[in-house]
């Protein structure tokens, strides 16, 4: 691969196998950073659902009569 100038800034082109194996289309965003010196990873942001679908699979069931009281929980 080379890198190329794009207005400001430089770019390198991906290879279709990446691409493909990331599933990665025109206008996704990727996080890019330095791995080491030499080398930089790219990553594809989570979305809010990923985020959201993490979150539910911590829940855990609350006790049965169990409510949850704002003034309770500040006297504290």
């Amino acid at each position: 691969m080379r890198v190329s100038r794009w207005g400001d800034s430089l770019a390198v082109r991906l290879p279709r196998e990446l691409v493909e194996r990331m599933r990665l289309a025109e206008g996704d965003e990727v996080d890019v950073t330095s791995v080491e010196r030499r080398a930089i990873g790219i990553a594809r942001p989570d979305t809010e659902e990923d985020v959201l679908a993490r979150l539910r699979a911590l829940q855990r069931p609350v006790p049965e009569g169990f409510r949850w009281s704002r003034d309770e929980a500040n006297e504290r």
